[in-house]
């Protein structure tokens, strides 16, 4: 692995210098001693996969939603297991024939589930999945929704795996097949409710859930799934209506000019499979830049946030950031003390898509940091680190917790998720799969481009990305 610095000069590279803005020079904290940070990313990196190897069912492939509190399945969880799976085959932790028999089950168990519109006793309908199932039968959890951009996170890991069990084994031509077949049956078109846009999904109690996917967030992966499907696609209007809203999103973020959407994850969770290093939509060619580079400048605008702590909140540092969608505390509205000594009344939250200035009730979720290595490691590393040194009780054998919050010291409060560590604040107990999954898979991407690489082969996601519009790099 590569020094830090190594590290800026090929990003920038893979970027294209003529796009990215200017690096700020590494302040003293950034420079880690490399076989430090090799040892400690390795470690991370072996543990997070290990969550997904060992709390999966490798019956079903169904992942749990968190962990170790008892809960549902998450389909999203699913698809970033599916793409668990090739980067512990690269990295030596299980061999090719388990990761073989694990990806097949996942996609039989799936193909199987019953489909429908009945409220209980299916899986999905139209060839959607609801966003939760049960640990055990595979079925709708509860009254949950039937999710586009969940559907789309759990295809995105199935193709990732169609393109990686490339070989003539019997098994891997299984899996191709079969992915072929989860991919076609869905019907893309239903969900266009309020065409050309894509609406976020449906429930057989109120039907289709009045809001669409329009630009900009982490539902790019819909559009491009959708615009590539070999059975129902969508027309390429479909695309200029996720981006009709973008210019609302465009503007200045702590210095830095980009598309903003306040929590990191939605810089981070289509660029899992999508490799945008020098490819460009219509609206980034106007702009002269990428959603690589996007989503770079978006990481340095957190940590500048982080550094400004405009709230006030405990621990936040340019050492220490990540505020994004992740458990916190309770719901509860509290007298705080800020770190200027003004007493004030905040609202805190058990979840939510925190994000810079939105949400933001002091809980910070490495996964958030974690999750942008491959556009920026040289502040991301040493986040990581900074981290876990400073609070060591955010660390397990999984790796770290989802969240902690240094400001949130109310011994007396009931609380919805987690403890509180005494003199240190307050700590999530459980892990989510949803936010271990793009940690793990952007640590591939950063080390040797596991996923970019494998999903620049498969043609689905070429083809969605080039009826989107997107030209230039690698596409061509």
């Amino acid at each position: 692995m590569m020094d830090s610095l190594t590290r800026r000069a090929l990003l920038a590279q893979g970027a294209g210098l003529a796009l990215a803005t200017a690096l700020p020079s590494l302040p003293a904290w950034a420079e880690a001693p490399p076989a430090a940070a090799d040892l400690f990313l390795a470690d991370l990196e072996r543990r997070t996969f290990d969550f997904f190897w060992e709390t999966t069912d490798a019956r079903t492939g169904l992942a749990p939603d968190r962990w170790p509190t008892p809960s549902f399945a998450s389909i999203a969880a699913v698809g970033f297991a599916l793409s668990a799976y090739p980067v512990g085959v690269a990295r030596g932790y299980i061999t090719r024939a388990q990761a073989r028999e694990r990806t097949l089950n996942t996609l039989r168990f799936f193909i199987g589930l019953p489909q429908g519109p009945a409220k209980r006793g299916v899986a999905g309908h139209k060839g959607f999945f609801y966003h939760f199932l049960d640990m055990k039968e595979g079925l709708r959890f509860g009254r949950c929704e039937l999710s586009t951009v969940d559907t789309a996170l759990l295809l995105m890991g199935a193709l990732h795996a169609q393109s990686f069990f490339d070989g003539v084994h019997a098994e891997e031509a299984s899996i191709r097949a079969l992915v072929d077949e989860l991919y076609g049956r869905v019907d893309w078109t239903w969900a266009q409710v309020r065409p050309p846009s894509i609406g976020h999904g449906w429930t057989p109690e109120k039907g289709h859930i009045p809001n669409d996917w329009k630009g900009y967030n982490e539902a790019m992966m819909v559009y491009l799934l959708a615009l590539a499907s070999p059975t129902q696609p969508v027309k390429a209007e479909a695309y200029d209506a996720w981006l009709s809203t973008y210019d609302r999103s465009w503007g200045d973020s702590y210095g830095h000019q980009l598309l903003r959407f306040p929590p990191l994850f939605g810089h981070q969770f289509t660029h899992c499979w999508v490799d945008f290093r020098g490819i460009r939509d219509a609206y980034m060619r106007a702009k002269g830049l990428d959603y690589f580079e996007n989503s770079r400048r978006a990481t340095y605008a957190q940590q500048a946030y982080a550094a400004a702590n405009p709230l006030g909140w405990q621990g936040y540092s340019a050492e220490v950031w990540g505020v994004t969608a992740s458990d916190g505390p309770a719901d509860i509205t509290l007298p705080y003390r800020t770190t200027t000594g003004k007493t004030v009344r905040r609202r805190f939250i058990s979840y939510a898509g925190r994000g810079m200035g939105e949400y933001d009730d002091g809980t910070l979720a490495p996964y958030g940091a974690g999750s942008s290595i491959a556009f920026a490691p040289e502040i991301v590393i040493p986040a990581l680190m900074a981290i876990k040194e400073r609070h060591p009780h955010t660390w397990n054998r999984y790796g770290f917790w989802d969240s902690f919050n240094p400001s949130f010291n109310y011994p007396d409060v009931r609380l919805q998720h987690g403890r509180i560590e005494p003199g240190k604040g307050w700590v999530d107990t459980d892990m989510l799969g949803i936010d271990q999954g793009p940690l793990l898979a952007m640590m591939g991407n950063h080390n040797g481009e596991l996923i970019w690489q494998v999903m620049r082969r498969n043609a689905h996601l070429v083809k969605g990305l080039k009826r989107a519009g997107f030209t230039g790099g690698w596409l061509d």
